[in-house]
């Protein structure tokens, strides 16, 4: 509770230059998030490879499982703490 205060207060003084600047950023990280995704199941897609060549099927698809799922996991925590503050911000700016 204590933190959607402090947001709101610090909202109040926003501006549309600043509304913008947070679109700006949401967008910025959004696309950030999508690369550093594209790149790790790259990097997966190839560690993959390599370790079910050398050491077989089983742990190499098991660790490939693993390493998606917790990319994945971080990837929509972030999208969401990321959508839910600026959704904040430019509802409580807009009111």
């Amino acid at each position: 509770m204590m933190m959607m205060m402090m947001i709101k207060k610090v909202v109040k003084v926003v501006t549309i230059s600043q509304q913008l600047v947070v679109v700006v950023v949401v967008v910025v990280v959004v696309v950030v998030v999508v690369v550093v995704v594209v790149v790790v199941v790259v990097v997966v897609v190839l560690v993959e490879v390599v370790v079910v060549v050398v050491v077989g099927v089983g742990v190499g698809v098991g660790v490939g499982v693993v390493v998606v799922v917790v990319v994945v996991v971080v990837v929509v925590v972030v999208v969401v703490v990321v959508v839910v503050v600026a959704v904040v911000l430019v509802m409580s700016s807009a009111s």
